[in-house]
């Protein structure tokens, strides 16, 4: 089944191009079909790479998925153009009222500031408050799972001695939990931080529950009790050229960056990067998407149906 976003979606021509079925939303009217609702609350500086990633990562269900771009108010974007976020993104105050599926929290490059220094910290708590009611399951990636860990439990953040910067392999725990249903034990995925979240502080609260980890690069996936929290250190998402595209920025500007682990054949950026994540990617989204949010919410979505 498709994914239902507007039909001058930047986005939307490539994902078609790559034979991914799209939907706009006046074809989606007339499908007589209870869709699923999934927000993206879009903390990336870089909104248009981020929304094809992502879209893609969604694409691979049998399931129809009508799409909500969501951006901060207190926040001005240095790389997005206004006239984009005016035509394809919404606020809070603008679905407020509505309830939603599913929400994703993207990462964002302000790891290094404490939480409160964030400009936009106070309406990101807002948004997850919000979701609380109003949100079957959210899916935290990166930062955005670091902030979600920080702001319901109070885990602390981690500087690293250096950067986890690369792709990584991750072993899979407590198998039987439905999101990592059909992984293998070991499975490679991105990673781009300056800082971690301490296991021993995962697990010292109850109900939070570590689902993969890497001895290279920490923890990887959590998950909460019911599973309408989740959070994800990693970028599955990332295509094959996101960790390419970072470290010939940041070479260029004479910062100090070492080659991406496991990404280049023979540590030779001149060389095409291997692309070795997307498989455990694509069930990751999938998996989500059908256990945790498509057969937990109800046909008809009533308001804080967990009040």
């Amino acid at each position: 089944m498709p994914i239902n976003i507007k039909s001058n979606l930047p986005a939307r021509e490539i994902l078609e191009n790559e034979n991914i079925f799209v939907m706009d939303e006046i074809r989606s009217e007339h499908q007589d079909i209870r869709p699923i609702e999934i927000g993206i609350l879009n903390l990336m500086p870089l909104k248009e790479d981020n929304e094809l990633q992502t879209l893609r990562s969604l694409s691979n269900t049998p399931l129809q998925v009508n799409i909500t771009f969501l951006t901060v108010s207190s926040h001005e974007s240095a790389h997005a153009s206004q006239k984009h976020l005016e035509q394809f993104y919404v606020t809070l105050d603008e679905i407020r009222d509505r309830n939603l599926d599913g929400l994703i929290i993207t990462g964002a490059p302000v790891e290094q500031m404490n939480f409160e220094e964030v400009d936009y910290w106070e309406e990101l708590c807002e948004i997850m408050d919000w979701a609380r009611e109003h949100v079957t399951s959210t899916l935290h990636v990166c930062w955005g799972a670091q902030a979600g860990l920080y702001h319901y439990y109070g885990i602390h953040k981690h500087q690293m001695d250096r950067k986890v910067f690369g792709v990584y392999e991750h072993h899979v725990e407590n198998r039987k939990i439905p999101l990592v249903r059909g992984f293998d034990d070991y499975f490679m995925a991105p990673h781009s931080r300056h800082t971690e979240m301490s296991r021993a502080d995962i697990e010292a609260v109850p109900e939070l529950t570590v689902l993969a980890e890497s001895e290279e690069a920490g923890v990887f996936l959590v998950i909460d009790n019911d599973g309408r929290k989740i959070f994800l250190m990693g970028h599955p998402e990332y295509d094959r050229l996101t960790l390419h595209k970072e470290y010939m920025r940041d070479k260029e500007k004479g910062l100090p960056i070492e080659v991406p682990v496991n990404y280049y054949p023979n540590d030779d950026y001149t060389k095409k990067p291997r692309l070795q994540w997307r498989s455990h990617g694509n069930i990751l989204y999938s998996n989500w998407l059908n256990y945790y949010v498509y057969q937990q919410t109800p046909y008809e979505y009533i308001v804080n149906p967990y009040k």
